[in-house]
């Protein structure tokens, strides 16, 4: 069963993004780089409770 996460920027400490991800196969944090629009640029976004 797929859980609803929430990215957190890790420049600016803004929670912008929302996506869903496997706890099974990824019981660590997730990291992605994301567009920041409040920065504007890509910066590294992790995972958040």
């Amino acid at each position: 069963m797929r859980e609803i996460i929430t990215l957190e920027c890790t420049e600016c400490k803004r929670r912008n993004y929302t996506t869903t991800k496997e706890k099974r196969n990824t019981p660590g944090r997730l990291e992605k780089v994301k567009f920041c629009k409040f920065d504007r640029k890509r910066t590294v976004h992790k995972e958040t409770k």
